[in-house]
């Protein structure tokens, strides 16, 4: 009998020690589970669900899975890719800018200019995506015959709104939320403390491109139009002529318009450093102005405003040249 009593209370300390490692067991996982979850939701380990269907301004774009062979036709956005570390494949090399000169390497497929892409070249790739903007927009037929084609250009007239919905999508793409939501959270708050700042700043603003001795003027809801839309500086002529080159105008122009601040965007320097000497702009009827007197000529970067605007790392650049004007 007492054998008997013996073995069954065996048999129960066995069964709760079992149980007991079941339940730990459990909890392990359950814990294990909850962290990988809390870990996908609010870091870059995120996954993107595909299929994904792309709206954008030349029509719709369906991928059937993350890309990862991708050609890149527009530098703002190679910029910020290149600042989420996410691998290109193929990049126009005609005239790329200084601070992406990397992409100019031969690890990287040359695949023709902005403005004349080589198609033989991206075929041959079998891309997964091709992004494009403004100067492809044409071509945005012969593009889809290849790989699915995506339109990531930015609206002049709603500036910050396009380049954060580009942005936004670039992150969503890649599975780079959360680190895009940080790097556009960064751009926004120096972009309102300018905005803030100049708010006391008075004076007139003009915003001129040069290229090759003539020169285009831009104001608001213009091509360069963020300079008085997005930054806030007061221009110094409202009734500017809104296209992508500007308007021509002449020094004379600039003498009589007076501003007290002078952004100088230099096209050719985009192409060539050195191409056009800063003594060749500051004749005798730009010495006139006040912001030549004041100091107040500001020579902005012209990749940045040129060829790559709309990224990450060019925002940063233009908002440095917004902050000299101050």
């Amino acid at each position: 009998m007492k054998k008997w009593i013996a073995a069954l209370l065996t048999v129960l300390v066995i069964t709760l020690l079992v149980a007991c490692g079941d339940k730990e067991q459990l909890a392990n996982e359950a814990e294990a589970e909850a962290t990988e979850t809390k870990e996908t939701s609010t870091g870059s380990s995120a996954e993107t669900a595909f299929p994904m269907t792309l709206n954008h301004e030349l029509g719709e774009t369906v991928l059937e899975e993350k890309p990862e062979t991708v050609v890149v036709f527009d530098f703002g956005i190679l910029d910020a890719l290149s600042k989420l570390d996410v691998e290109v494949a193929g990049v126009p090399q005609a005239a790329i800018p200084p601070y992406l000169e990397e992409y100019a390497g031969s690890e990287y497929t040359n695949v023709g200019s902005l403005k004349e892409p080589d198609f033989e070249a991206i075929h041959a790739m079998q891309p997964d995506l091709i992004i494009i903007s403004a100067r492809q927009a044409d071509l945005y037929p012969e593009f889809e015959e290849i790989a699915p084609t995506v339109y990531m250009g930015l609206d002049t007239l709603d500036y910050m709104n396009s380049f954060e919905t580009n942005m936004t999508l670039l992150g969503e793409l890649f599975g780079k939320e959360q680190e895009m939501a940080t790097e556009l959270q960064a751009v926004k708050e120096e972009v309102a403390t300018i905005a803030k700042d100049l708010e006391s700043v008075e004076g007139k603003t003009s915003f001129v491109m040069v290229n090759e001795g003539k020169v285009s003027a831009f104001g608001p809801g213009s091509r360069f139009g963020t300079v008085f839309d997005v930054f806030g500086y007061n221009a110094a002529d409202e009734n500017l002529e809104v296209s992508t080159h500007g308007q021509s105008v002449s020094f004379e122009y600039l003498a009589e318009t007076n501003p007290d601040i002078l952004f100088v965007l230099d096209r050719s320097m985009a192409f060539e450093e050195g191409a056009y000497a800063n003594t060749d702009f500051e004749n005798e009827l730009v010495q006139k102005t006040n912001a030549y007197k004041n100091g107040k000529i500001i020579y902005v970067d012209p990749s940045a405003w040129y060829l790559a605007g709309g990224g990450l790392d060019s925002m940063r650049i233009m908002i440095e040249d917004m902050k000299k004007g101050m």
